[in-house]
């Protein structure tokens, strides 16, 4: 089968590889959609210790049942799915407590186990999910990164009455903008440096800035999609006085923060990674109810294109939020 492989810091081939053969409790997915994720971009440059190469990266994505393991029983050739890409043990505290994102033993596909940059993947069945009938694929190859989103804002134990600060109109910032108002929020500020997406964020509903004015302070919640010193410390400095704040950026491994402010506030900081089983399946519920908009800003490109993808998505995006490889068309290309 076709698959797009990292093979080292800017550099992504079109290779041939075996399609992977299911084990008795897995299914194998025949790939239709896939989108690319930011942490991806990261780990195409050389920047993220989870990719190493040679890999078929791949986390987001939908497709079509090939063929069951021996084992399975909810799915038969031909259903339409959706994936949780976090592969976890299920039994041990965490799993067991709602929390399975904080498996020790878990692992990611496209990360530690071979995505959906192919044609074929192989996943457990109890990580596949049926796509409702009025969701197209290229709809529910948002579901893994919704789930992020909504993981971030039950996080914050939003309510509908809060105002919400985001830094960073990325996709999981513009993702975590719909989440919080699929909670019921309606004021949350947005900001980022892009033009173009403070644009969508605008679309969107967000109300959207290149920074704030210092009196634009005493938010009840915010949000850091970015990762970087000047946005942590930013979110932790527009906060009220017991306000909540979510660090869910990667960009930087350490910042200095105003750990006194927090102290004497009684600011409330977490880190969200992920997402449970619980948050995925919210996801895939609200985009199935139509609460996800980001199609207007979504590519489609052939898995054949999926370096120049990247590199565009890097370096000059536009007016572009999310770029999702299709399968379909490159098994269109070879008919």
């Amino acid at each position: 089968m076709n698959a797009l492989v990292y093979e080292g810091p800017r550099t992504m081939n079109i290779r041939q590889v075996p399609i992977p053969e299911p084990g008795p409790n897995e299914v194998l997915i025949r790939v239709e959609h896939a989108g690319i994720c930011g942490s991806e971009l990261g780990g195409y440059l050389g920047h993220n210790s989870l990719r190493k190469p040679p890999l078929i990266m791949g986390h987001e994505f939908t497709g079509v049942i090939e063929r069951t393991g021996s084992n399975t029983l909810r799915f038969r050739q031909g259903d339409r799915v959706t994936v949780n890409p976090l592969v976890t043990c299920g039994s041990c505290f965490y799993c067991r407590n709602g929390l399975s994102q904080l498996c020790a033993e878990r692992a990611l596909l496209g990360a530690h186990l071979p995505g959906a940059f192919a044609e074929y993947v192989a996943v457990p069945e109890r990580n596949a999910y049926l796509l409702p009938e009025h969701v197209t694929f290229e709809q529910g190859a948002f579901a893994e990164p919704f789930a992020c989103a909504v993981h971030v804002c039950r996080l914050l134990e939003l309510k509908p009455i809060d105002r919400l600060l985001i830094y960073g109109a990325g996709p999981i910032g513009l993702f975590a903008l719909q989440a919080a108002q699929a909670f019921g929020i309606r004021d949350v500020v947005v900001i980022d440096r892009n033009d173009h997406r403070l644009e969508i964020a605008e679309a969107l509903g967000g109300k959207a800035a290149k920074g704030l004015d210092s009196a634009d302070v005493g938010f009840d919640a915010a949000i850091d999609a970015v990762g970087a010193q000047s946005t942590r410390t930013g979110c932790v400095e527009a906060v009220r006085s017991n306000g909540r704040v979510v660090f869910t950026g990667l960009h930087e491994a350490d910042s200095n923060l105003p750990v006194n402010l927090m102290i004497r506030s009684e600011i409330s900081v977490k880190g969200a990674f992920a997402y449970s089983q619980d948050d995925f399946e919210t996801a895939l519920q609200w985009l199935s109810e139509g609460r996800v908009r980001m199609m207007e800003w979504t590519e489609t490109a052939p898995l054949s294109q999926g370096a120049s993808c990247f590199d565009k998505l890097i370096e000059d995006p536009g007016k572009v939020a999310k770029i999702l490889l299709s399968l379909r068309t490159e098994a269109e290309e070879r008919s």
